[in-house]
């Protein structure tokens, strides 16, 4: 295909926009070729594996996200604590937009956190706080009672978290509803880790089981057909998705969208090819990274996404 650009025309769909980007060569053909994988893991009814990190949550592509829930275009979420509570606390109150470029001291003694130039009051963690005190105090009481000792899950949690908040632009409540699960390796991290463990101090028997939710990760993994995922970043989300996927030889399908580097060694900057040497990508997948900002592409992606499952 030869290099090239398109007409301008004030009335062209996204989905086009994306087609025709894939002439335009660098970062522009690895998303035009991202949507031609989606539609081939589509086509072969891949099981479709969304892995995002916490800053994903944090920005507004927690609603996007909600809109390809409610319509069960993902199947599987796999995410970092982070994600769950600042889903939960945007169900209580407004995320503001700010500036990067801002007197963060003067920020703090406002009782602002500045995630890049998203702005988070100290008020939404206190909320959350609340929350979860009545969710685990909630939990504790299954857990004590006679007729049923038994650790939840992370996934168990969060989807009780899902089944407890009433709000359409929530991730959670439409994985709840839709019974798509969410998986989090690592629940005692971020805010509800530390309610968590605070909560424990004064209620010493109760626990999560943390390794409980692997078997029914591994689960859906061997039996689905084909797998595909979507990767918004890196992390521990990213690594537990490919993982988990070595117990099938690897993924089918996968779009890789991070502004991290190889350079360093780090799985959050690992290609694809290289998920291929762990077999948690096939050597015959479809695959392709995107370098790029996931709030400026995965729109897109999305977009194009309704229209590939036809929502």
């Amino acid at each position: 295909m030869k290099i090239n650009g398109f007409k301008l025309n004030s009335k062209t769909k996204v989905t086009d926009l994306v087609n025709d980007m894939m002439g335009l060569g660098f970062q522009a053909s690895h998303v035009s070729q991202a949507v031609d994988i989606l539609k081939s893991a589509r086509k072969d009814k891949s099981t479709l594996f969304l892995s995002c990190t916490s800053n994903i949550i944090s920005s507004g592509l927690r609603e996007i996200i909600a809109q390809l829930c409610r319509h069960k275009i993902i199947d599987v979420i796999i995410t970092s604590t982070g994600a769950i509570e600042e889903d939960i606390m945007k169900t209580m109150g407004d995320f503001e937009l700010g500036d990067f470029n801002v007197d963060d001291v003067s920020l703090h003694k406002k009782g602002i956190n500045r995630i890049g130039n998203i702005f988070v009051k100290n008020k939404h963690y206190i909320n959350f706080e609340r929350f979860a005190n009545r969710l685990l105090t909630d939990l504790n009481k299954k857990i004590q009672s006679k007729d049923n000792f038994k650790l939840p899950s992370p996934s168990a949690i969060i989807d009780e978290m899902g089944a407890r908040v009433d709000d359409k632009n929530s991730f959670l409540y439409w994985c709840h509803k839709n019974n798509i699960p969410v998986f989090c390796p690592g629940i005692t991290d971020g805010a509800f880790g530390l309610n968590i463990y605070f909560f424990k101090k004064k209620h010493p028997r109760f626990g999560i089981d943390v390794t409980g939710d692997m078997g029914k990760l591994a689960e859906i993994t061997l039996v689905a057909d084909k797998t595909a995922g979507i990767f918004l970043g890196g992390g521990i989300a990213k690594h537990h998705t490919i993982g988990v996927n070595i117990l099938r030889d690897g993924l089918d399908y996968a779009v890789y969208i991070s502004t991290a580097t190889e350079g360093d060694g780090s799985l959050s900057g690992a290609r694809p090819k290289e998920a291929v040497t762990w077999s948690k990508i096939r050597e015959k997948a479809k695959s392709v990274h995107i370098e790029g900002d996931a709030s400026i592409i995965f729109p897109m992606l999305a977009v194009c996404m309704t229209e590939i499952y036809q929502v």
